[in-house]
């Protein structure tokens, strides 16, 4: 009995059994990086010149593998029993899925083969995959089908948006009745037949966008009785009868008819659609609609965007009157005038949104004591001036203010003196150069501010606010763009942005910043100094000031390298972006590298070093950017010896490889280079940190929870063994007894 407790003891404890075997470094191909995201396996092979796919390499366990943008023309039978749930081969070269190709994937739920050469789907394909639930196909130049496209019940998501087809057969979804969401936007179709949507019962979401629809069928949406979200935008509508189309679609809530060749839509329209609660209709030629007319029976609409509509009809007093609940109203782009909105919105007492842009408004309607809980406002685009200003006092409650690009040359100092709520300000665009004394003095709970492009030639002056008043909820300045001019010494911002948080300074023609830059602004957290002319040579020592930094952003300037040490003193540095730098191949990478593995503890520090959550997420875009560098014509090695002795490398079964190619990925660089680390970054030992590298700093909980369980399962089998032990030795004196 003892012997077994021991065996357990050793088996629970044993750290080459480990019950964190998750978490522990699993089978990785050359070519490909691998991380953990939260506790899954991901194995990224994207990007990297790839014909076939390295099955033998590839943990069974793997959760995601990551083929995207390489030139795989066809797939093998992957191995039995392997673990995976989603299966990425965008951007190759397939040019058909077949059954075999995936009937030992049992476990498989999501697979994305967009923008391949794919004509042809095997309608079984994923027969064996019984919880499949998500296909994405779009970008494939898909041959119409005789008969169901995919003999799938399970799939709840379907994307075959921009594959060429030109027609959809009428037992196309006649197997795939529990769809959900459907997209086949960017299709030639033209039209539809009648009943190609009959299986459909259960969809709610319906995307159609871009399908060169000149007519519907009267019936063709009748299934759509739960269709909740339909995009029907893009096409070039003629001669449809609407409400007989819109008829059956009871459950409607969001309907977007953007830029769908309307020119008309019949008073009764939405007669059947009484729940519907967001209408866009923006960027039709609507001159002669009838406004009014068209969602009297719309009683709960919330939103509606009528934006770049060419309204020429007059907006009448009555426009609104029964859909008064309206709290967000979009008129950008129509050619309007201030005394129709003067009657036309005065209904519209719950307004929170409005948005008046590119409007041809010389000055605004006197309207605004209307709307007391108006929080947005945007009135950027409109050649006005300064007399529209106290026309806008009685809006104490506003939040967020938009004037830019609004031909402004001077703003008043009193101009937002009754505006007190405002929290964001956007001025930008507008040809100001300078900024009066006290102009945003009485804006004392303001929090963003935005003036870039309004030819600054100075950041701002201590005299705009009050004087010995610190602005403590200011937190976010853009000055992007503003052509600054900045003193060799001294402070860049003034005392009372002393709170300030977040800085942009992108696209200002700096070439330096002084050291004392930051002297009163030094809880600043997320700096952008992106599009400027810094080069290795300038003096990074204003970041000295900024011990709270979260956010240092310097991409797209002129940094072939970087010195670890311009920021080694920020201990709360979370993201460094580095990216659109003409970056060399150096030792100075793997530095950064070490730096955020072993200090950081966290690789994602580096923004494009590995793919991340953002990347891997079934419907995000493809192709991650990532950091890559370039070795020198001098310097360029023929072949490199994979580094494995250092921990932030691991083994391989071809420890040497030949270069083709002078652009490397900062990790592969890493993983090829000789440079040796640095051991002063922190007093953890190198091992600990690179385990905590591995776990995450999400996978600690799970970590903690582990070993919970295991000094728990050892409490048990403790336990059972004592009892054991009492039971063996009972036993006999009881036999004795009855003896």
């Amino acid at each position: 009995m003892k012997a077994i407790v021991l065996l357990l003891m050793w088996a629970i404890l044993n750290p080459s059994l480990s019950f964190n075997g998750e978490l522990a470094e699993l089978e990785c191909p050359d070519d490909c990086d691998c991380h953990y995201f939260r506790i899954n396996w991901v194995t990224d092979c994207s990007d990297s010149h790839l014909t076939r796919i390295p099955y033998e390499d590839i943990s069974l366990d793997v959760y995601i593998l990551d083929l995207n943008d390489n030139s795989l023309t066809d797939i093998e039978p992957f191995p039995d029993n392997m673990k995976m749930r989603r299966l990425q081969l965008a951007s190759n070269q397939l040019t058909e899925l077949r059954s075999n190709m995936f009937d030992r994937l049992n476990y498989l739920i999501d697979a994305d083969f967009s923008y391949n050469n794919i004509s042809k789907v095997d309608p079984d394909s994923f027969e064996n995959s019984s919880g499949f639930i998500t296909l994405e196909l779009q970008g494939n130049p898909l041959r119409p089908v005789e008969g169901p496209f995919l003999n799938q019940i399970s799939l709840l998501y379907l994307d075959i948006s921009s594959c060429g087809l030109n027609h959809i057969h009428p037992e196309f979804f006649a197997n795939m009745t529990s769809l959900n969401s459907l997209d086949i936007s960017n299709n030639p179709l033209g039209t539809l037949d009648d009943g190609v949507f009959k299986p459909l019962i259960s969809l709610e979401n319906l995307k159609m966008n871009s399908c060169n629809l000149t007519v519907l069928p009267k019936t063709v949406f009748d299934p759509f009785e739960n269709l909740r979200n339909f995009e029907i935008s893009g096409n070039y509508f003629q001669n449809v009868e609407w409400p007989l189309v819109f008829n059956k679609l009871v459950r409607l809530e969001q309907l977007n008819m953007k830029k769908s060749g309307l020119n008309l839509l019949p008073k009764n329209t939405f007669k059947n659609n009484i729940y519907l609660r967001t209408l866009i209709l923006s960027e039709n030629n609507l001159a002669n609609l009838d406004i009014g007319s068209t969602i009297k029976q719309l009683h709960q609409l919330d939103t509606v965007d009528l934006s770049d509509c060419n309204l020429s009809l007059p907006l009448s007093e009555d426009i609104f009157s029964n859909s008064t609940k309206i709290r967000n109203l979009y008129l950008s782009g129509n050619s309007l005038f201030s005394s129709d909105l003067l009657v036309a919105l005065a209904p519209l007492t719950d307004l929170q949104k409005l948005s008046l842009s590119n409007c041809g408004l010389k000055q605004l309607p006197d309207i605004f004591n209307n709307f007391k809980s108006l929080q947005e406002l945007d009135i950027s685009h409109n050649p006005l001036d300064d007399a529209f200003v106290k026309l806008l006092s009685p809006l104490e409650n506003l939040e967020y203010l938009n004037m830019g690009y609004s031909n402004l040359s001077h703003i008043s100092p009193t101009s937002f003196s009754k505006m007190t709520s405002i929290r964001r300000l956007v001025l930008a665009g507008n040809d100001i150069n300078t900024l009066e004394p006290g102009l945003f003095g009485n804006l004392t709970k303001l929090e963003g501010l935005n003036i870039s492009f309004c030819g600054l030639r100075r950041p701002l002056n201590a005299t705009v606010f009050f004087i010995n008043f610190t602005y403590t909820d200011i937190t976010d300045l853009q000055l992007a763009g503003n052509p600054l001019k900045v003193s060799p010494t001294g402070p860049l911002l003034p005392k009372q942005l002393s709170r300030l948080r977040n800085l942009d300074l992108s696209n200002c023609n700096l070439t330096f910043l002084p050291i004392q830059s930051f002297q009163w602004t030094r809880n600043i957290t997320s700096l952008i100094i992106s599009g400027n002319q810094f080069d290795t040579s300038s003096d990074f020592r204003f970041l000295e000031l900024l011990p709270n930094l979260e956010l240092l952003d310097l991409r797209y300037n002129k940094l072939t390298t970087f010195d670890l040490t311009h920021i080694l003193h920020i201990v709360h540095l979370k993201k460094l972006k580095l990216m659109g730098n003409p970056w060399k191949c150096d030792c100075y990478v793997a530095e950064l590298w070490d730096w955020a593995v072993l200090e950081k503890s966290d690789i994602q520090v580096l923004e494009g070093s590995i793919a991340t959550a953002e990347n891997i997420k079934v419907f995000k875009s493809k192709g991650p950017k990532l950091l890559t560098c370039t070795y020198a014509s001098d310097k360029f090695p023929i072949s490199v010896n994979i580094n494995k002795s250092s921990s932030r490398g691991r083994s391989f079964k071809n420890p040497q490889r030949v270069l083709n190619t002078a652009n490397r990925t900062w990790a592969k660089y890493v993983r090829e280079s000789g440079c040796e680390q640095r051991t002063n970054y922190t007093r953890r030992t190198r091992a600990a940190e690179y385990q905590r590298s591995n776990l995450g700093p999400n996978n600690w909980a799970v970590a903690a929870i582990n070993t919970i369980v295991v000094y728990g399962t050892i409490m048990a089998i403790l336990g059972v063994a004592i009892l054991l032990t009492k039971n063996q030795h009972a036993a006999p004196r009881s036999c004795n007894k009855d003896t």
